[in-house]
């Protein structure tokens, strides 16, 4: 494992001139995110559900060198993605796909997915797909360790967990599946020509208000324990996407911390199991997800490259 000692936030490289979009970022590690690329310099769109929350978060970032501002977009809703997406027009440096759900209760999206299936992966499939003719530089996908959990799949036989459904066998199934998107969209973006790098990152374990809607009361009350004992904070937790997002690194890198079992320390490059580097699951589930959300792979213009020769 590669470490960077005491890497953080204020050694990001000058963001000025870039623009990015973060999904989830009135919070956690979103808002966090969106903080130190602001505080470098970068223009920062918050994608989030609720606007308020998201005006409100972006208070809390006004003065930075940067600038920020706020744009709705639900995950769970096919139709609020294609109309974020519909509404941009402009180069897009880095896409941020952080917003998540984990170990929630069963429900379904609006267009009838389990939640955090549609919410987690299917939504940033189609997020990033309709970006992507758009997006210059890298796309980076927050994914989790919960993917190392044993028995983890997907479950392409019934991607839904209909009658199977247990909150976190549903919430790995979802990190998995971030990892491989993450793969094989490189794989693509390498095949047509892009120079645009797709990372995923995780954040060991960051305390944040994704713990508070496990469906398990008894794994909350852990939770909250290992967040006062264990856990690193929001701006630590964010620092793998940070490295992901603006250092010098391989397309399909995975960045995480580097102390024990991953749980905290500084950015670094960290390992996947077998199933998420599996090439043939990931076109598996790229084709499903093709199908399940009527997104495809974009055609690429000479836009990227040409934006990439200017930089």
């Amino acid at each position: 494992m590669a470490h960077t000692p005491k890497w953080n936030s204020t050694d990001l490289p000058d963001q000025t001139g870039r623009t990015a979009v973060v999904t989830g970022a009135n919070s956690g590690l979103g808002i966090a995110t969106v903080d130190a690329l602001a505080r470098a310099g970068a223009h920062v769109v918050l994608a989030v559900r609720d606007t308020g929350r998201g005006e409100a978060a972006a208070e809390t970032v006004r003065g930075a060198r940067g600038s920020v501002e706020v744009r709705r977009l639900d995950l769970a809703d096919l139709a609020s993605i294609r109309a974020f997406a519909a509404g941009w027009q402009d180069p897009l440096d880095l896409l941020i796909n952080n917003a998540g759900v984990m170990n929630i209760p069963e429900s379904r999206t609006k267009d009838g997915f389990e939640t955090q299936f549609g919410t987690n992966h299917l939504g940033h499939f189609a997020l990033t797909n309709l970006l992507l003719p758009y997006v210059t530089d890298r796309v980076v996908t927050v994914a989790s360790g919960a993917h190392r959990l044993p028995g983890t799949r997907i479950h392409f036989d019934n991607l839904n967990l209909t009658d199977e459904y247990r909150p976190v066998t549903a919430y790995s199934q979802s990190k998995l599946a971030n990892l491989l998107f993450t793969l094989e969209l490189q794989r693509r973006l390498t095949a047509a020509g892009s120079p645009v790098r797709a990372l995923a990152a995780h954040p060991g374990w960051a305390a944040t208000n994704l713990q508070g809607a496990d469906a398990s009361p008894l794994r909350r009350a852990v939770m909250q324990v290992g967040n006062r004992v264990v856990a690193q904070d929001n701006k630590a937790g964010a620092l793998p996407t940070l490295y992901a997002a603006t250092q010098d690194l391989p397309g399909a890198s995975y960045l995480g911390p580097d102390g024990l079992a991953e749980m905290r320390g500084a950015p670094a490059m960290v390992g996947r199991t077998a199933a998420a580097s599996d090439p043939e699951s990931a076109a598996r589930l790229w084709q499903a997800s093709e199908e399940l959300t009527g997104v495809t792979f974009p055609p690429l213009s000479g836009r990227q490259v040409t934006a990439e020769a200017a930089r």
